[in-house]
């Protein structure tokens, strides 16, 4: 993979190192390649205009990243369906339901708000292969000698100033793209969503009637989609987190902070809560009592669930490296496979795709049901793993209890040189040393963030004080390193 794009297309501080010149340009560079690849596939004749959707969360920063993407994509011949405020699979599931060549989304995922991103769907509402990304990588630094590492810009000056504006040469063959808006598409997602459940006896297309639950959207693209799905659903819904200012993104809610859910699920008495990121790709949960039940647990719940239904594709569930050995524990206990991918869903995604798997996850709450999605959907996952819960007649803890969560603690080391953090014989060495003390009773991992310059350490562990003595001295052995 080239430089530009990260492990979830091309993030940074948005008007620092994300800026308008640089969303255009990847906007027209994209365009380009894009449209090529359909012409020579035939789908496309050369005066025809491809047409793209585009999406954001509600980011401050999206309005204008979003103007500066759509100017990109009109000034090379793309018409521009823009869909507004809308879920990460959301536009994912439009782009291939409106017959799109490709979607855009702009999104930091759960990064706080002065952070964007760009990401894109091919036709099909698929992630970009590597190579499509590095071809569209190619045609900005060869262009313009722009720098870039890791996702994030490093150099801008003069270079990244020369970016605004430079869309095609002259006026493409099929003319300018034609721009139109489309915001009410949201409708259409939730009705899909909603058809992928079946209602139990007596529910009248209502799988979660009976249950109290409490969602938080994170103040994010999950605001105006999500408590109308649950309440169409049955559920009698409470809802926190859900009044974005475009600043308030992911601060102190949604799934990277359960806090005030678990503390909105006990006073008011509910069954459960499930929270989404920023751009609702995620999705975690608490039970009754407010303990959380992270991405393994949902995914232990779904993967036994399929398999009772005889729908668990060649009986395998996909999951990552970072994934807790409870989860591998309780797989192995219910007969079910485990294929172990690197972290990130693009990874997991194509190993599903490779075996015609149908279910894969993260520990954070990535969760990919290729039956009904081409991504990761928090509003798909927390739809079925409450229907789940509701279908059995059983509390959400009851079913995330056929898994036992080792010991695991997680340290980000952020502002590190990671290729020279990774490559240092003395981390490899540090590395061994835990392990060796670990021995059969856990693990030891320390890999690159794909969207941050940051080393992220884990070690699991029987006992919870070995864990956090061995991951504080390998992350001080990192902060040495970088």
């Amino acid at each position: 993979m080239g430089q530009l794009f990260g492990t979830d297309g091309v993030r940074g501080a948005a008007g620092r190192e994300l800026t308008a010149g640089l969303a255009m340009a990847i906007a027209a560079a994209a365009a380009n390649v894009l449209s090529a690849s359909e012409a020579a596939a035939g789908a496309l004749s050369s005066a025809e205009r491809p047409f793209a959707v585009v999406g954001r969360d509600p980011r401050a920063s999206g309005e204008f990243l979003e103007a500066a993407v759509v100017a990109g994509l009109a000034a090379s011949g793309v018409d521009v369906v823009r869909l507004g405020v809308l879920p990460t699979p959301a536009v994912a599931y439009l782009t291939a339901a409106l017959g799109a060549e490709f979607g855009v989304m702009l999104s930091a995922s759960h990064n706080p708000a002065p952070d964007n991103g760009i990401k894109f769907f091919a036709r099909g509402g698929v992630k970009l292969p590597d190579a499509v990304e590095d071809e569209i990588e190619a045609r900005l630094t060869g262009r313009n000698g722009q720098v870039v590492a890791g996702g994030r810009l490093v150099s801008e000056g003069a270079a990244s100033r020369d970016l605004v504006g430079q869309g095609p040469a002259g006026v493409p063959p099929g003319g300018f793209g034609r721009v139109t808006d489309a915001s009410g598409q949201g409708e259409r997602y939730i009705a899909h969503l909603l058809s992928t459940v079946r209602s139990r006896p007596g529910t009248a297309d209502r799988p979660l009637a009976g249950l109290r639950v409490v969602v938080d959207c994170a103040h994010g693209a999950a605001s105006g989609y999500a408590p109308d799905m649950l309440r169409r659903a049955g559920a009698d819904v409470i809802v926190i987190g859900a009044d974005p200012d475009g600043l308030n993104i992911n601060a102190g809610c949604g799934s990277t902070s359960l806090q005030a859910l678990s503390a909105a699920v006990v006073e008011t008495g509910a069954d459960a809560g499930v929270a989404h990121d920023g751009d609702a790709d995620r999705c975690l949960a608490v039970d009754a009592s407010g303990r959380v039940i992270d991405g393994d647990q949902i995914l232990a719940v779904l993967a036994i669930a399929l398999k009772a239904e005889g729908r668990l594709a060649g009986n395998t569930v996909v999951a990552t490296v970072m994934s807790n050995l409870g989860f591998k524990h309780a797989m192995r206990a219910a007969g079910i496979d485990v294929v172990e991918t690197p972290v990130g869903d693009r990874y997991l995604i194509a190993a599903m795709l490779d075996g015609k798997f149908v279910l894969g996850g993260e520990q954070s709450g990535h969760i990919i049901m290729l039956d009904h999605a081409t991504t990761g959907d928090g509003m798909l996952t927390g739809l079925h793993l409450l229907a789940e819960a509701a279908r059995q007649d059983r509390p959400l803890a009851d079913l995330a209890s056929v898994m036992t969560r080792y010991p695991q603690v997680l340290i980000n080391v952020p502002g590190v040189d990671k290729a020279q953090v990774m490559s240092s014989p003395a981390l490899t060495n540090a590395v061994a040393r835990a392990e060796a003390e670990l021995g059969d009773t856990g693990r030891v991992l320390v890999r690159p963030s794909g969207t941050e310059p940051a080393v992220r350490v884990m070690v699991e562990s029987q006992d919870a004080g070995q864990a956090e003595r061995l991951a504080t001295r390998l992350a001080g052995a990192i902060e040495e390193l970088g």
